[in-house]
């Protein structure tokens, strides 16, 4: 599908888009798989809810809301046996689906459940979807879909300004010439990957005027692809490279409280076989490394201080326009509540089939 005769109007206020209230349904960023370990239980706080996860015995994750059903008391505080978790409080004991089955005092534990929600990982994180059944795959690189990957977890961050903001930066055409002087003009084609996800690519040559470019020349001739891959308006995976070799980051942002943003900066590369295979892609994910602290060197000094307001867009701002209107057809949530967050003028949609995939959790 190509956007490229939608346009925004500046004078009508988004629902979703820069919406410190809006969350958009999907899969969300937790904590680094790495940071828990088998039988371990830790609480975390994500788009303003209390959640509670731990890995059990098999290695898999479960995510349940914070507060046990009897009392109140905190789950974070119990013990994990198993595949279970048992609260500390009077040790009422649930499984990895969130169903009681046991309480010391009672013979048979009532028909009880917790909030559940759908728990997976990748990229070496812990994700949840914040619906009941989900709609999409975890976020992936498009043309790594169906491959291995190797990757990086390069740092967090904390910003002053909502995703969404964050987000736009990749795409604003203007910027990257302004703020990273590169020697390129900005012509992005889009396309919709699916209803929750959309790519901007850029294939326009570099000019040939540039040092460095004179030197590429001498061995490549084609252009230099540059694209980014938007998933739920708040994961942005930039891939940026030549024909046979590219580098991919994957900036996996949510919503934080007071309208802010927090962030993971993933490196990714195609895994490769053998002791060599793993020294070069070593070398690829520290050169991702280094691409990735050249364009963030500017970028975190405008997002920290900016106050997004786009009063006056001009012709170069198409493609920032083109990622509000996508965002503002995605289904949003209620910051703290998860509940559907309904428009006046939008009717709800009907419930869909959950995406065709196996759920990975390994």
């Amino acid at each position: 599908m190509n956007l490229n005769s939608q346009t925004f109007s500046s004078t009508r206020k988004p629902k979703n888009f820069n919406n410190p209230k809006h969350f958009i349904e999907g899969w969300y960023w937790v904590i680094p798989s790495r940071n828990l370990r088998v039988g371990e239980v830790k609480p975390v706080t994500i788009l303003g809810r209390e959640l509670v996860i731990y890995r059990g015995k098999d290695r898999r994750v479960a995510t349940f809301d914070a507060y046990c059903p009897h009392m109140g008391a905190h789950l974070a505080e119990g013990k994990v046996e198993g595949n279970a978790l048992r609260c500390f409080f009077h040790h009422w004991k649930f499984d990895a689906e969130g169903m009681c089955i046991d309480i010391p005092c009672l013979d048979t534990p009532p028909s009880l459940k917790l909030q559940t929600w759908p728990t997976a990982e990748k990229y070496g994180m812990i994700w949840i979807w914040t619906g009941e059944i989900p709609q999409q795959p975890l976020p992936f690189v498009p043309e790594l879909e169906e491959k291995e990957c190797d990757v990086a977890i390069h740092s967090h961050f904390l910003v002053n300004c909502h995703p969404n903001v964050v987000m736009i930066n990749a795409i604003d055409a203007q910027h990257l010439n302004t703020v990273h002087k590169l020697p390129i003009e900005i012509n992005f084609e889009t396309q919709e990957l699916n209803e929750n996800a959309i790519i901007f690519t850029n294939t326009t040559p570099l000019k040939n005027e540039h040092f460095f470019i004179k030197i590429i020349r001498i061995f490549y001739k084609n252009a230099i692809n540059y694209s980014i891959c938007y998933w739920y308006g708040s994961i942005g995976i930039v891939t940026f490279g030549f024909d046979f070799f590219r580098v991919h980051m994957m900036f996996a942002v949510r919503l934080h409280e007071a309208g802010k943003a927090e962030g993971q900066i993933l490196l990714i590369a195609k895994k490769r076989q053998g002791i060599f295979g793993l020294l070069c892609n070593r070398i690829v994910l520290w050169l991702t490394k280094i691409a990735g602290k050249f364009f963030l060197k500017g970028d975190i000094k405008v997002v920290q201080k900016i106050q997004f307001d786009l009063k006056t867009p001009i012709k170069a701002d198409h493609s920032i326009m083109q990622f509000i209107n996508h965002v503002e057809k995605q289904q949003s949530l209620m910051w703290g509540t998860w509940q559907e967050a309904r428009s006046h003028d939008v009717e709800s949609k009907p419930k869909r089939e959950r995406w065709q995939d196996k759920m990975n959790n390994d």
